[in-house]
């Protein structure tokens, strides 16, 4: 026994030693984790850039978690207390496929168990994507007893006559390109990986039919964002391979999108994407032909074009997420007590706004009258005052320029509940457009480039919605395939999709 008391203590030592070194490492990845998500981060950081910073310490902290619960497993006195997870949700429309697991029935006794109670528990399964193929047999019939001809069901329209997909399989490639970023080069790999051999030039042959049959459905939300009084306008860098030159130009993505939702508007939200070859203000007046109303955009001068229209229809309001960005770039290169002041009152904006958001735009207006209202009189005080002191040259003096130039529009929003204090719903939906970007590098003609708007103006409309895309799109190829009449195409629109039609 007394042999046995120092292998003990030895064992628990080098037990407790593995637990501080554990814990430190934990220690260390959590307060890594809480760097990314809390600390000071560059307002110009990519969005993927740090959500993969967020996933890669996450793994390393359930990595160690694992460590500590194969340890546990082994200890000779488990836990009383179980860790907390999350563990995520299981949605209720999931197909539930049940396993009973019985124990011996059969009793010591000799009599026959009973059932007083289960447990229960959920595990999410996944099937790699399954591939399948549809065999339409068409029957010929005659008559014995005349010889009136023979007759046969015809065959169902598809929108690739003769081909190979069904409107499912479309939606599939378009979904994983435009959505979830998979060029179609990637795609044929998935598939050969199925033993389904196909070239990517097949697979971009069923991109354009199905751009081209969707355009109208394409055009009609875009007719329909220009009805809105009150739209959000801006635009990317789209970069396409310039023929013959062995390298890519410049073109633009021109995002026209709505969303009334923080203030409770009647039509539902939705994005439209034209591309252009530059960035010219001509481009956003042809874009905008046929609307009138208050634009929401960037500082870009470009949109002071529409101010000149003969019907003087277009009021520009201005967004505080650019003015604050000044600012804060400002303070990035040191101490810059003036910035800091006006990152102050601009972040008293946004905190009324919070406060606002659902309510009515008449009660948005009237709020903001009586709390915006003090603190931008207070802010163009400031304004005039700081402009005086600093030199127009230095980076304070440019940032306060930026927001006495635009300060007409900035200050928009306090007689329209209408209009937000930023046009970040339009930079949210061309965030995937980035995304998309960075995976196919570019794209490889301009009527790709169109294409890829056209495609990508229903699939975000879609998320906007909260609307599968797959589903959507297989849906609406079907009816349009099936001769879905041009005069009904609202139906098609996003939030009237309800089901396949």
């Amino acid at each position: 026994m007394p042999d046995e008391l120092p292998n003990d203590i030895a064992e628990l030592k080098a037990i407790i030693r593995t637990q501080q070194d554990q814990n430190a490492r934990l220690e260390a990845l959590v307060a890594c984790f809480k760097k990314a998500l809390f600390g000071s981060k560059s307002e110009k950081i990519d969005p993927a850039q740090y959500e993969l910073e967020l996933e890669d310490i996450e793994t390393a902290i359930a990595q160690v978690e694992a460590e500590i619960d194969a340890d546990e497993r082994t200890a000779p006195v488990r836990p009383t207390k179980k860790r907390q997870t999350n563990r995520g949700s299981l949605p209720k429309h999931l197909e539930r496929v049940e396993v009973i697991i019985e124990p011996k029935l059969s009793c010591g006794c000799g009599a026959e168990r009973h059932v007083i109670g289960e447990d229960v528990s959920e595990r999410l399964d996944i099937i790699p994507a399954q591939f399948r193929v549809i065999v339409t047999r068409r029957p010929k019939y005659a008559c014995r007893s005349c010889e009136d001809g023979v007759t046969q069901a015809p065959a169902p329209a598809h929108i690739v006559a003769g081909g190979m997909p069904t409107e499912a399989t479309l939606a599939h490639v378009l979904v994983s390109k435009y959505a979830d970023h998979l060029p179609l080069y990637r795609q044929t790999q998935i598939y050969s990986r199925q033993g389904i051999e196909l070239d990517r030039s097949t697979l971009a042959a069923w991109v354009g039919k199905s751009a081209f049959e969707l355009t109208p459905v394409y055009e009609a939300l875009m007719a329909d964002l220009k009805c809105s009084a009150k739209l959000f306008m801006d635009e990317t860098t789209a970069p396409v391979l310039a023929p013959g030159r062995k390298r890519t130009k410049t073109g633009y993505f021109w995002a026209l999108a709505r969303d009334d939702r923080p203030w409770g508007g009647d039509d539902p939200p939705g994005v439209a994407f034209t591309y252009a070859p530059g960035r010219s203000g001509q481009h956003a007046e042809t874009i905008l032909k046929g609307f009138s109303g208050t634009l929401q955009v960037d500082g870009y001068a470009g949109y002071n074009r529409l101010l000149k229209r003969p019907a003087q229809d277009v009021t520009l309001a201005y967004c505080w997420a650019h003015a604050r960005r000044k600012l804060h770039d400002v303070t990035q290169s040191g101490a810059a007590a003036i910035a800091q002041e006006g990152l102050a009152q601009i972040q008293a904006l946004y905190r009324i706004e919070k406060d606002l958001r659902g309510q009515s735009a008449e009660q948005r207006q009237a709020a903001r009258q009586e709390r915006s209202k003090p603190i931008i009189d207070a802010l163009e005080l400031w304004l005039a005052r700081n402009r005086a002191r600093v030199s127009a040259k230095s980076p304070t003096g440019e940032a306060l320029k930026y927001i006495a130039k635009y300060w007409g529009g900035l200050i928009r929003f306090l007689d329209d509940g209408r209009i937000e204090l930023d046009s970040n719903p339009v930079e949210r939906t061309i965030r995937p457009i980035a995304l998309n970007r960075k995976n196919a590098l570019f794209a490889g003609h301009d009527a790709g480039a169109q294409n890829w708007a056209i495609i990508a103006s229903l699939i975000e409309t879609c998320k906007l919605n909260g609307i599968e895309p797959h589903s959507y799109l297989s849906g609406i190829l079907t009816a349009i395939a099936g001769g879905h009449k041009q005069t009904n195409i609202n139906e098609l629109m996003p939030w009237n999709y309800a089901k396949p039609v």
